[in-house]
């Protein structure tokens, strides 16, 4: 028997792994790609406290970027860079291969090609129901930690519940013309409710996708051929990769025996959509609170409950707030949006914010905070009831 089953090779999952085997304790990581290098609907953009904080390797990032241009629904163009590169572009296969293998290092098991079908809690372990290649297995393990990514069903059937708002994404990789820095698309017709992406990675290389509230493959499409017309792509024939994002964290993380991070749990950006880093911050806490159990062999949900609220605090106002302005961004108009562009090219609301040292590519909410404050912006929205207030609980 195992100490730790984690379910999921991605990012949070690995990080759990490697910092469980590394203490000694016996951690196998279940997932159900065939390999870990399998394209993933991810821009990979990670911030530079995301690369320092965890030693991500240098060969996994593709290039790093000091800012993104910005195109409202009519075109018009916000420049948005720093002198010091705040993020970088990463190979994300590369990336969950390169955390895997530091897991492996430390003593990790990795089982892969195998679809976790179901968990059970007893008193004194977890049974995880697994399926593969070569029929149904169960694994026992003193613990659990489901990190599979969006969409698995094992925390609604653990009553831990699930996604209460979610988006869906569509992205793929394309060859493109002269295009080196990112570009970011806003609009209705563009991506209902979110926004588009055009993301160089190699020379001559870049991922487009976009997240939306219907029909990403569609708009995609229709993206594209937009940026072969403009003659930014080559061609618009590629396999399209599919993938959902959770806008809200799950109601529970933690149960008897088993807790869950990352994308699961919800620890996700919903300004962005990003996870990453997040979700790497998690699994760092999950594993912490897992220690000190594993070693008293106190196992229950409210000795578990310390990762809950440890990661809440962290994280709880950055998911508040940026739902609220992701909720807010989806009641503008396409003319609303230009108009805020306007707004903040005319009053250099902008380049206040780039030249701020405390604004942060990973914590949003001061920027949202600063921009629904200035005085010029919030007058020419104010005819927009807000979707919520701020008081909300995570």
């Amino acid at each position: 028997m195992y100490d730790v089953a984690v379910i999921g090779g991605g990012p949070a999952g690995s990080q759990v792994a490697y910092r469980l085997a590394g203490m000694g304790y016996g951690v196998v990581v279940m997932d159900r790609k065939e390999s870990l290098d399998e394209a993933v609907c991810c821009t990979g953009i990670i911030s530079e406290e995301c690369v320092s904080s965890f030693d991500i390797e240098e060969g996994v990032i593709f290039r790093w970027v000091n800012g993104a241009r910005v195109f409202s629904p009519s075109g018009k163009q916000l420049d948005l860079w720093r002198s010091r590169p705040p993020a970088c572009i990463v190979d994300r296969p590369a990336l969950n291969m390169a955390l895997a293998r530091r897991a492996q290092s430390r003593g990790a098991d990795y089982v892969l090609n195998s679809q976790v079908k179901g968990v059970e809690v007893q008193v004194d372990r977890v049974t995880v129901e697994v399926e593969s290649e070569g029929g149904d297995s169960f694994l026992e393990a003193r613990a659990g930690v489901i990190a599979a990514g969006f969409g698995s069903k094992l925390t609604d059937g653990l009553g831990l519940g699930k996604a209460g708002d979610f988006v869906m994404g569509a992205q793929t990789e394309v060859e493109t013309a002269g295009v080196n820095e990112v570009e970011v698309y806003l609009g209705e017709e563009i991506a209902p409710g979110f926004f588009a992406w055009l993301v160089p990675t190699l020379p001559h290389r870049a991922l487009v996708g976009l997240l939306s509230r219907r029909n990403p493959g569609y708009y995609l499409k229709k993206l594209m051929s937009s940026l072969r017309a403009q003659g930014k792509i080559a061609s618009v024939e590629a396999k399209l990769h599919y993938g959902g994002v959770p806008l809200k964290p799950l109601v529970r993380t933690c149960h008897d025996r088993l807790m869950v991070v990352g994308t699961a749990a919800g620890q996700v950006k919903p300004t962005t959509g990003g996870g990453i880093y997040y979700g790497l911050l998690c699994a760092d806490m999950a594993a912490d609170t897992l220690l000190r159990a594993l070693e008293s062999d106190t196992l229950s949900a409210r000795n578990l409950a310390g990762y809950e609220r440890r990661w809440k605090r962290k994280l709880g106002q950055e998911l508040r707030v940026g739902y609220w302005s992701r909720k807010f961004y989806e009641r503008l108009s396409d003319r609303q949006i230009d108009r805020a562009f306007d707004i903040i090219k005319s009053n250099a609301i902008d380049g206040a914010l780039l030249q701020d040292d405390e604004l942060s590519f990973d914590w949003h909410s001061a920027v949202v905070l600063r921009l629904i404050g200035h005085r010029a912006l919030s007058r020419a929205l104010e005819t927009i009831k807000p979707p919520f207030s701020f008081g909300g609980r995570v």
